[in-house]
């Protein structure tokens, strides 16, 4: 009896790997980006501290939420350059 030579297989390229991407090269951050987000940083805190004090010009010695609101925005700014710093 003749012997069945079966199915014939595809050789895929479904298990080779990916030829390697260079990698990009960030540049580093200038000098004064890291001060600069300290400080972004300690004016919202100052914001903060001062709106609840009732320090703040304008609010007749109240705490104002849209004072609250704006130094949380500064110091969420100073936060997210912090992800962009290298």
């Amino acid at each position: 009896m003749p012997k069945s030579k079966g199915r014939q297989r595809k050789r895929s390229a479904r298990y080779r790997a990916a030829p390697q991407q260079a990698k990009k090269r960030h540049r580093a951050s200038p000098r004064w980006y890291g001060p600069l987000l300290i400080t972004a940083m300690a004016i919202g805190v100052a914001v903060i501290v001062l709106n609840y004090m009732g320090l703040i010009p304008g609010t007749d010695g109240n705490a104002s939420s849209v004072w609250l609101w704006v130094g949380l925005a500064i110091l969420g700014a100073g936060f997210v350059g912090t992800s962009f710093w290298y």
